[in-house]
Formats: structure tokens, sequence, C-alpha cells
């Protein structure tokens, strides 16, 4: 029984002599880490160290300005293209692909159940017909897009460059307003308040006179160039069509990220005669440019940590050249190699951890800066928008810092491991 009692004694008494241990070298490296970060008199190593400071800082604060202006970009376009195209249109299935719509009668009961879905928000009915616009002796061809008082006028709204958008509370009053673009009024020398004549080609052709009550400029070409905004009753009754028929519907979706899985939700419900597509598939020009923006995105970022990396590589290396005697003295007094390893992990750590920091300040304050003040202008007939965009969460941040911590120290182990091939004879007499 004693003799029981004397190994159990025994064994505690040893892991609490091994947990002692451990938890000295840890102490013991961390102080030394500390010491040569913030108490070092050598100059060579003081410039190498500032320089792989700076790199992380640069590289963090680039990745998070990248990652910042791409989501911007794709942002602001793709909810520009959207809000004027909707997430999904439904026409009717037959082979026309003019501008000039195949009417169907609108079923209240396919937009109740397709109201019903999740991920369906919004129905909308519209209509569009090739016209052409007479003003001031100049001539333009356009399409005149028809929408009723259910119609989401939120992508106007936020790009009305002057007036405002067709107020359906007056129905007499409706049926003579239009909106155009910048771009048409400028080429036809037009304003709000203005009146013109729109010619249709049809047989026999009509005419019919329209007031501007607004100008609005959305940034898209395809856009901008094209289309000009009335009622929907105007071209039900140039095409002699019953006030229950539509040329298509405008589809909002709750989620764009599930754009697919709301057309598949909609297919379920949709009747036979109509068919749907996706606003990536009526824009792919457009949408595969975005995707393009990725990549460039992924190639930043891989080379940011490359250069952060390879900065870090050279400042250790340089550490350690320049500490040769210390770890032969060390060694000599019995410390492990991964203690003394552990000492320049930790001090590359704080140099990681400081450029973090000031990455961070940079990026943010410079994605904070461009977003209240837009002082970074662009092209807006190559780029769609007038400014740099900015768009940025908490987790892309966090995920970035968290990431270039993680891989500058795996990376680090490799030439860290140069403490293990050192001698301390040697080292000690090392100059």
């Amino acid at each position: 029984m004693q003799d029981t009692a004397r190994s159990k004694h025994s064994a505690r008494n040893l892991h609490i002599c091994e947990s002692t241990k451990k938890l000295f070298a840890l102490n013991f490296s961390s102080f030394i880490a500390s010491r040569l970060t913030f108490q070092s008199k050598r100059t060579f190593s003081k410039l190498i160290v500032r320089i792989a400071i700076v790199g992380i800082m640069l590289g963090l604060g680039v990745m998070i300005l990248s990652i910042a202006i791409v989501k911007g970009f794709k942002k602001e376009i793709r909810e520009k293209v959207r809000g004027f195209a909707g997430d999904i249109q439904i026409t009717k299935f037959d082979n026309n692909f003019s501008y000039e719509n195949s009417p169907f009668m609108v079923d209240s009961a396919f937009i109740k159940k397709a109201h019903a879905q999740p991920l369906i928000k919004k129905v909308m009915p519209y209509a569009t017909k090739p016209a052409i616009i007479k003003a001031n002796g100049e001539i333009e061809g356009v399409v005149l897009k028809g929408v009723d008082k259910s119609y989401d006028w939120g992508i106007f709204k936020s790009t009305m460059e002057s007036g405002k958008v067709i107020n359906f509370a007056d129905s007499v009053a409706a049926q003579k307003q239009i909106m155009i673009s910048s771009y048409t009024a400028a080429r036809l020398n037009l304003k709000v308040g203005d009146d013109f004549l729109m010619y249709f080609i049809q047989e026999p052709m009509r005419t019919r006179k329209f007031s501007i009550v607004g100008i609005f400029n959305v940034g898209v070409e395809d856009v901008d160039k094209t289309f000009v905004i009335g009622n929907l009753s105007i071209i039900q009754r140039l095409n002699d069509w019953t006030y229950r028929e539509a040329g298509g519907f405008e589809v909002q979706v709750t989620d764009f990220d599930e754009l697919k899985s709301a057309n598949d939700q909609l297919n379920k419900v949709l009747p036979t005669y109509l068919r749907s597509y996706t606003v990536d598939e009526t824009y792919p020009t457009i949408f595969e440019w975005l995707k393009l923006l990725d990549v460039n995105t992924q190639v930043m970022l891989v080379l940011m940590l490359i250069v952060a990396v390879i900065n870090m590589i050279s400042a250790l290396l340089i550490m350690i050249l320049e500490r040769t005697s210390m770890i032969g003295m060390l060694k000599a007094l019995g410390a492990s190699n991964w203690s003394i390893q552990s000492i320049f992990l930790y001090n590359s750590a704080y140099l990681i951890g400081m450029g973090l920091l000031l990455g961070n300040l940079f990026g943010l304050g410079f994605s904070w800066f461009q977003h209240t003040t837009h002082f970074f202008k662009l092209d807006q007939a190559s780029y769609y928008m007038k400014f740099v965009p900015i768009e940025l969460s908490f987790s892309d941040v966090a995920l970035l810092n968290l990431g270039t911590l993680i891989i500058c120290l795996l990376v680090l182990l490799l030439p860290s491991m140069l403490v293990s091939k050192i001698s301390p004879v040697r080292a000690i007499r090392f100059k």
C-alpha cells in the first residue's frame, strides 16, 4: 500500500515538473522574443523588420481594398441590372425574341401561386414596343417599356437626374407621362416638362404625344441607350390588347444568391404556355464580366500573400543569422531547439500582428474614405458607374486577417528550423 502511494505521489510530482517545465519554456520564449522585438538595438535587423511590417501592412491593405472594390462593383452593377429587368423574366413560350412582345392573359391564379413560393418576392406585368422619337429636328429609335402601378421604382428613384417617376394615382395624366434616359435627352435636346411625338411603326402607323416627367441615368449602356419608360396601358391600346393582357412578367426574388432555386420554384407553378429566364441569361456579357472580376481578385490575393510571406521569411532568416551567438549560448545553457524556435516564431507573430494592425487601419480607413466621399471617379461609359464603389463585411476582414496570420506562421516554421542546424560551440565563436 505504501509503495503504491509513493509511486502515485512520484508520478504526480513528475507531471507537475513536466507542466512547470513547459510553462517555463513558454514564458522563457515569450520573454526573450519580446526583448528582441521591442528592445533590440541592432539597426540592420530593425530596418529589415520594418520592411517586413510594411510589406504585411500593404499586402493586407491591398487585399481588403481588392475585396471591397470587387464586391462593390458586383453589387452596384448587379443591382442596377436586376432593378431594371427584374431577377427573372417570364414571356410567352414561342419563337418571338423581338421587342414586340407576344401577348398573353394575366392569370391571377398563377400570380398568387408564385407569391406563395418562399423565394419569390414580387411579380410585375410589363410590355415593350419599339418606337421612334422625333423632337427638335432630331429622331431617335427607342423601346417603350410599359409598366403598371405595381412596378418597383427603386432603381429609378436612386438614379433619377431630374424630375420624378410616373404618377399612377392620376390615371388620366399617367397616359401621357414618360421617363427617358439622360443619353436620349442629350441626343434630342430635351428636359423635364418638354413634349415630343413618338411614332409606332405598325399598320396603320400610330403617333402619341408624351410629356417628360423624369430623366434617369441607370448607367447601364444597354438600358440608357434603348429604353424609355411609360404606362403599360398605352401599349395595350396600341396593340388592341385587353386590360388583362401583358407582354411578360418581371419577378423579384428574396435572395439573389438563390436565383436558380427561385427559378426552379417558379417553373413548378408556371403555365405551359409561358417560359422563364434569369437576368444573367438576359444580360450574359455583363454577368460574365463580373465573374472575371472574381478571378482577378483571387490572383491579387495570392500575389499579395506571397509578397507578405517572402518579406517575413527574409526578416526571420536575417534575425536568426544576426542572433547566431545568442542561439549558441542558449543551447549551451540547455535550451531545446523548439524553445529557441519558439522565440523567433513569437517574434514573427509580434511583427505579423503589427503589420495586420497597420494593414487594417490602411485598408479599412481607405475604404471608409472612398465610401463616404466618392473621391476616386470612373468613366461611367466603361464601368457603369461614376465612382469606385465599396462593399465590405466584417466576415471578409476577419477571414483575411486570420488567413494571413495562419499562413505566415505555418510558412515560417520551415526557416525557423535553421536553429536546429546551429552548433553551440561554433555559434559562440561566430562573429
